[in-house]
C-alpha cells in the first residue's frame, strides 16, 4: 500500500509534471509505441524522490522496467529534479475482479487523463486509412462487409449484436473502423465509440481504482454505437466480463447497436461466460475466412496503384498473392518492403529481386500441404467420390483426376514416389511417375486441364 508522506508533492504540481513527462515521451517515440506502453500508465504518487506509476498488467510493468525505465527516469529528471527514481505497480484484479489496493493522498485528485470523461477520450482513435472505400471485398469477407455496411448506414438496428470473427490480419479491425467513419459521417449527432477489449478492461479497473464506477457505466451505456475489438482478451477476467455483460444488456434493451470482434466464434470462445457467449450469438455472426488468391491480388493491386512512381509488374503481384497466404498484414508488409527497396535503393522490382528481398517471409509462408488434403480437394473439384479416386477404377472420369492428384502430390509435398503411390490405394511408384509425366504433357496441349490445375494450385496457395 502506498501512503502519502508529509512532504508530498502538491496534486496539481504532480499532474503538471506527469503531463510534461508524457509530452517528452510522446515527442521521443513513435505514436504506436507511445500509445501501447506510455499512454496507459497512471501516476499514483511521488514520495521520497520516487515517482510511482501504475500499469494495467504485470506484463506491461515488466516490459516497461526492462525496456523503457531509463527513458522514463530521464524524462522525470528533466521535468522535476526532485524525482531521482521511478517505480511501477500493477493495478491488480484482472483475473479475480479486485481493484488495486493503492491508497491515494486525500488531497490528491485523480489524474485527468486516467479517467477520460469525453466520448472522444474514452474511445480509441480511428485510423483514417480504414474506410469502406479502401476495403477489398471477396468471397471470404463479403458477408461481413455487407453486414458492416448495413450497420454503418442505418440508425435502425437490424441485427444486434454484429459479431465479426476471423484470424489475425483478415480485416476485422478495418471493418470496425469503417463502420465508425461511415456512421459518424451519415449521422453526426450519434455517439459512436470504438475501443479494444483491453482498453475497456483497463478503463473499468481504473474506475474501480478511483471509486468512479458510476461515471464508467454512464459513459458506455449512453452511446448509440459501441464497438469492442478483440473480445478474447477479457477471457477469464470475471469482473470485466460482469461489467461487459450489464453494459451489453443495457445497450441491447435500449435498441443501441453493438459490434464485437474476436478471433473465433462465440461458441468457441474459452474463458468467456456462457451467458455472454449465448448473447453474442443473438444477432448476426459473420466469419471472415482466410483470403483467396483473387482477393489477395486485388489488395496488392490497390496498394500498388497508390505508388505510381514505382513500377511493379503484374507477375510480381501475382507471385506475392500466391506465396504469402497467411494474412493481409503480412501481404501489405511484403509489398511495402518492395516499395522501400525500389525508392530508397533504386532497385528495379523484378521477380528475382522480390525472391531475394522477401526470402525470410517466403520461407515462413511455405504451406505444408498433405496428400490427404490434395485428394479431398481434387475429388471435390472434379465432383467424384474420394473412394473412387483411391479405387482401381480406370474410367476416364476417375483416372484423369487421380493423375492430377498424384501430380499435385509430387509438386506440393516432399513425399517420395513410393509413399505417394501407397497413399493412392497401394499403387507402384512407376504409376506415379507416369501420372506426373502425363500431366506435364497435357498441361502444354490441353488448355482446359491447364486451367483446372492452375485453379487447384491457387486453392493450395501456390
Amino acid at each position: 500500500m502506498v501512503t502519502a508522506p508529509q512532504n508530498e508533492v502538491a496534486a496539481t504540481d504532480m499532474e503538471e509534471d506527469w503531463s510534461r513527462v508524457l509530452g517528452r515521451l510522446k515527442a521521443e517515440f513513435e505514436d504506436s509505441i507511445f500509445n501501447s506502453w506510455f499512454k496507459p500508465l497512471a501516476l499514483v504518487n511521488i514520495e521520497d524522490g520516487c515517482a510511482v506509476m501504475a500499469a494495467p498488467t504485470r506484463f506491461m510493468r515488466n516490459w516497461l522496467q526492462s525496456n523503457y525505465a531509463d527513458r522514463i527516469r530521464s524524462a522525470w529528471a528533466s521535468e522535476n529534479s526532485a524525482v531521482s527514481d521511478i517505480n511501477f505497480v500493477v493495478l491488480s484484479g484482472f483475473s479475480n475482479g479486485a481493484a488495486a489496493d493503492i491508497e491515494m493522498p486525500k488531497a490528491q485528485k485523480p489524474i485527468a487523463s486516467a479517467v477520460p470523461s469525453k466520448e472522444s477520450e474514452f474511445g480509441a482513435p480511428l485510423d483514417p486509412r480504414f474506410t469502406f472505400d479502401s476495403f477489398i471485398v471477396g468471397k471470404s469477407n463479403e458477408l461481413a462487409y455487407a453486414a458492416a455496411r448495413r450497420v454503418a448506414e442505418n440508425k435502425e438496428v437490424h441485427f444486434n449484436p454484429l459479431f465479426l470473427h476471423g484470424g489475425v490480419g483478415l480485416g476485422k479491425t478495418h471493418l470496425m473502423h469503417a463502420i465508425a467513419w461511415a456512421n459518424k459521417e451519415r449521422f453526426p449527432d450519434r455517439r459512436v465509440v470504438y475501443l479494444s477489449a483491453e482498453q475497456f478492461m483497463y478503463q473499468f479497473i481504473t474506475s474501480i481504482r478511483y471509486k468512479d464506477t458510476m461515471s464508467f457505466k454512464q459513459k458506455f451505456r449512453s452511446v448509440d454505437l459501441l464497438m469492442i475489438d478483440d473480445l478474447q482478451f477479457i477471457a477469464n477476467k470475471q469482473s470485466t466480463q460482469e461489467e461487459f455483460f450489464h453494459t451489453f444488456n443495457t445497450l441491447i434493451d435500449h435498441s443501441r447497436q453493438v459490434v464485437i470482434s474476436a478471433d473465433r466464434s462465440p461458441t468457441d470462445m474459452e474463458g468467456i461466460e456462457e451467458r455472454i457467449r449465448s448473447r453474442l450469438g443473438w444477432g448476426l455472426v459473420a466469419d471472415i475466412h482466410p483470403t483467396e488468391y483473387e482477393l489477395r491480388l486485388g489488395i496488392l493491386q490497390q496498394k500498388a496503384n497508390k505508388v505510381p512512381e514505382v513500377d511493379i509488374s503484374l507477375s510480381v503481384l501475382e507471385f506475392l498473392a500466391r506465396r504469402i497466404t497467411s494474412n493481409v498484414r503480412e501481404l501489405e508488409g511484403a509489398l511495402n518492403r518492395m516499395i522501400a527497396h525500389a525508392t530508397l535503393i533504386g532497385r528495379e522490382v523484378t521477380l528475382e529481386m522480390t525472391q531475394e528481398v522477401l526470402q525470410d517471409l517466403l520461407r515462413a509462408n511455405v504451406r505444408r500441404v498433405s496428400i490427404d488434403e490434395i485428394q479431398r480437394r481434387v475429388a471435390d473439384y472434379f465432383n467424384i467420390r474420394l473412394s473412387d479416386l483411391l479405387s482401381a477404377r480406370r474410367a476416364r472420369q476417375v483416372a484423369r483426376p487421380r493423375q492430377v492428384a498424384m501430380y499435385l502430390a509430387k509438386q506440393l509435398t516432399a513425399k517420395s514416389l513410393p509413399h505417394i503411390g501407397r497413399q493412392f490405394g497401394g499403387r507402384d511408384h512407376t504409376t506415379v511417375m507416369h501420372a506426373v509425366k502425363r500431366i506435364d504433357e497435357l498441361r502444354l496441349a490441353d488448355s482446359d486441364l491447364e486451367e483446372d490445375i492452375q485453379h487447384l494450385e491457387r486453392i493450395f496457395g501456390t
